[in-house]
């Protein structure tokens, strides 16, 4: 554990953790009696416009809170009057607000801070620790929300918002990253720095200019920008509440889409965000009312918390209803109705469009991480319409080919692209690489030999399952595959290098020498070459002809002067044919440059043996 330094223009921040004061500048390492500062949230920056720093501490507590704990502190290093005067006003509204959504930040969680020597005014804002992962982590990670997550996390940030509204303040500066997604999965709002309060002064400021942004002129407010998410009045320094339910639009159409703002067209003449077509997710009733939240002009957009708050109630009511009526017991039912009511000519013409129509409430439940239920749609789907089966598998592979971060998510949507299509060869060639990655070797083996039996005569396969063999060091496996490939393709220069190395291994030289030179005479490519002329130096080697071997092995260093193996196999060659310089410097390179190859390990072993033995 570590304990740093408050004074920004100390040498060495960190010290150890039982510590009084800094070692290199003297300041106390308590704050105001408290707080000791445990790690920097933010890189250290000591770049003069690098205003303030964000820390984790560790607050031993106050006479009016006792308890102990791990919280957060904005240190503000320096900055002008109004940056000051934005920074102190965060402690005060914080200081008014009392809401499971906001970080609590009482009284006496802002101070002022003098570092010992140093002519520096720090001051200080200590809140509770939040939690949990910022939107715009989150989009990077998950991709777009659906439109539950949507309908939940629109009103929870609304309730927030209402919250502070009704005390008077208006946040100012939302959008993904100052929104924390908790573990319970409750919202945060962030960063108050740049919230004002609504008061009677500012309030008379904006009705003296007519209440528009084409009319704010006569009086300046402090702009808080944040390129995207600010509606234009904002940007004039005449920011209304209304400027919080634009923001949060436009935040919920970054969520919505998975892209940025930047990414998303614009209409020319309106301003208009062309956000819809990329959330097809998102129904209609929602999308309207994100659009009318982020309206050009406050005027048209809702006039209150309220007013978006029943609105959100209503739209909830109805996706219920919508759930009903595309569930799969309504669907049957309906099915069923149909047959009664028209027999089966009526039942032939809308069966594809009732298919269609569960695979698409599958896809949702799938998106909303409820894979168990979009099985069960799926399955009926394919009941209707076997033919469904492709799209199925095509929206697996998708979401595989978008989650490949995540590999054990990315291993089972490939087990459901081949479960609705098992003749997709790409499919097990995934999952295989997948598995690799893994290291589940008998998966990886597994998926190889079911394409193999789709394709028994394809030697790329044959090839591909020995490459997987030869990695796992499974070299009879390995060799009996390229065998195989060979006899299917008589010119696969690939496989002839690879068994060419396995019989090297297996110190069967001739026949390395054998594989080598054909696979020589069948290719000009530089980067295969190089490694037949190594693998042909090997045999050599293996064979004692130290001058043909030398040979070989320089004219692969020429080609590719970066290959640790053929270092290794001169060094021997140059020790061998006494070349003592040349063989340091070789046996210099194989130990230091990175390799994975088991050949290389066991030449470095064996040299290492040979130092030992000299001892």
């Amino acid at each position: 554990m570590s304990c740093y330094c408050i004074n920004p223009f100390c040498e060495i921040r960190e010290n150890a953790d039982d510590a009084d004061n800094c070692n290199s500048c003297g300041t106390p390492l308590l704050i105001n009696g408290r707080i000791r500062l445990l790690r920097p949230l933010r890189e250290l920056n000591y770049d003069p416009h690098v205003r303030v720093e964000v820390w984790e501490v560790d607050d031993m507590g106050t006479k009016w809170d006792t308890e102990r704990r791990n919280r957060v502190m904005k240190v503000l290093k320096w900055g002008s009057e109004k940056i000051i005067e934005l920074f102190e006003r965060e402690s005060k509204i914080l200081r008014r607000l009392d809401h499971p959504g906001i970080a609590r930040s009482t009284m006496d969680d802002f101070f002022i801070v003098v570092p010992n020597g140093f002519p520096l005014t720090l001051r200080c804002l200590v809140m509770d620790k939040v939690e949990g992962e910022d939107l715009h982590k989150w989009i990077q990670s998950n991709g777009k929300i659906s439109q539950s997550q949507a309908l939940d996390w629109m009103q929870q940030m609304m309730e927030i918002l209402d919250y502070i509204h009704h005390r008077e303040v208006f946040h100012r500066d939302i959008k993904p990253s100052n929104i924390v997604l908790q573990p319970d999965g409750k919202l945060v709002l962030v960063d108050f720095g740049g919230a004002r309060r609504i008061t009677d002064t500012y309030l008379a400021k904006l009705s003296a200019s007519g209440g528009t942004s084409t009319s704010m002129s006569n009086y300046e407010i402090t702009a808080v920008v944040s390129p995207g998410y600010t509606p234009l009045e904002q940007i004039n320094g005449k920011a209304v509440p209304q400027s919080d339910f634009y923001s949060l639009a436009r935040t919920f159409a970054c969520l919505a889409t998975g892209k940025p703002l930047i990414k998303i067209s614009t209409d020319e003449k309106t301003g208009q965000l062309h956000w819809r077509k990329h959330a097809p997710q998102i129904e209609k009733s929602l999308a309207d009312l994100i659009d009318e939240m982020m309206a050009p002009f406050p005027a048209q957009r809702p006039k209150t918390t309220e007013i978006i708050l029943y609105r959100l109630k209503n739209l909830t009511l109805e996706s219920k209803i919508q759930k009903i009526t595309r569930s799969k017991s309504f669907l049957i039912s309906a099915i069923l109705i149909l047959i009664g009511l028209g027999g089966l000519g009526i039942f032939k013409v809308v069966l594809p469009a009732i298919a269609n129509g569960l695979v698409s409430e599958g896809q949702k439940l799938e998106v909303e991480g409820k894979p168990e239920q979009a099985q069960s749609f799926f399955q009926w789907a394919i009941i209707l319409n076997s033919k469904i089966r492709q799209n199925i598998s095509n929206f697996y592979f998708e979401k595989a080919g978008r989650n490949f971060k995540d590999l054990e998510l990315t291993k089972a949507y490939y087990e459901k692209v081949i479960k609705y299509n098992p003749q997709d060869i790409d499919a097990y060639r995934n999952l295989a690489l997948v598995c690799k990655y893994l290291n589940q070797s008998d998966c990886v083996f597994n998926q190889y030999k079911e394409a193999i039996k789709i394709k028994p005569n394809d030697w790329q396969l044959h090839y591909e399952l020995g490459d997987m063999y030869d990695e796992f060091n499974k070299y009879e496996l390995a060799e009996n595959q390229y065998n195989i490939a060979i006899k299917l393709n008589e010119k696969a220069v690939p496989v002839i290098n690879n068994l060419s190395r396995i019989k090297n291994i297996k110190e069967k030289y001739k026949e390395a020498e054998t594989l080598a030179l054909k696979g020589l005479e069948l290719t000009n490519e530089a980067k295969i070459k190089t490694t037949l002329y190594k693998n042909l130096g090997w045999a050599k080697l293996g064979q004692k002809d130290y001058i043909q071997a030398n040979r070989y092995l320089q004219m692969s260093r020429e080609l590719d002067p970066t290959r640790t193996d053929t270092y290794c196999l001169l060094a021997q060659v140059q020790t061998a044919m006494g070349d003592k310089a040349n063989a340091k410097i070789s046996w210099d390179v194989c130990m230091s440059t990175e390799s994975n190859l088991p050949e290389v390990m066991m030449w470095r072993q064996q040299l290492l043996n040979r130092l030992l033995d000299k001892l």
